[in-house]
């Protein structure tokens, strides 16, 4: 189990370092990364209620699956038409994010058995996600470039925190087996 546990932390350590670098040093490309990435889900959404619409054989759930597919339609078309309403929302969506697995964190640096070490880790990372989600949610006008930044920044540190938690539970294991 820890073996396992251990090499997704490294494998999401060594992505979120990769998407921080990327975010910090080039934040347009990321916001409109961002802004593409939400518009194609939303056209996928939509393609896959309509499909399930047609695919039901009553006129109840044909409309509601229609009406749903009409509004991953609309909202496809207005995060290509105004990016930066989308951008807006986006960093919304990211605060709320930030501030739930924030929470989830510092509530996993309070679980038994746990090395000091570790639980410092996991607080100091929630207690930051939480701070970012704040301040973003406070302020959603600090604009996108700078919420690109902060989100690499963020990654970056994310990714070493989950480094360090991996390869602290590697040693864990491996001194339990000597």
């Amino acid at each position: 189990m820890f073996s396992s546990m251990t090499n997704r932390l490294r494998w999401y350590g060594v992505f979120a370092i990769v998407i921080g670098v990327v975010s910090v040093a080039w934040p347009r490309i990321t916001i409109g990364a961002f802004v593409i990435l939400f518009a194609v889900f939303a056209f996928m959404g939509a393609a896959i209620e309509a499909l399930h619409a047609f695919s039901s054989d009553r006129a109840g759930p044909v409309a509601g699956y229609l009406l749903l597919s009409l509004l991953s339609v609309g909202a496809g078309i207005v995060a290509l038409v105004w990016p930066g309403i989308t951008a807006l929302t986006l960093t919304i969506v990211i605060a709320t994010w930030a501030i739930a697995t924030g929470l989830a964190e510092v509530a996993l640096a309070f679980r038994r058995d746990e090395a000091a070490g570790r639980r410092a880790m996991w607080a100091l990372g929630g207690l930051i996600s939480i701070a970012l989600g704040v301040v973003l949610a406070l302020r959603p006008d600090i604009g996108a470039l700078t919420l690109a930044m902060v989100f690499g920044l963020f990654s970056i540190f994310s990714g070493v925190q989950a480094l360090v938690v991996s390869t602290s539970a590697r040693h864990a294991v491996a001194a339990e087996h000597r």
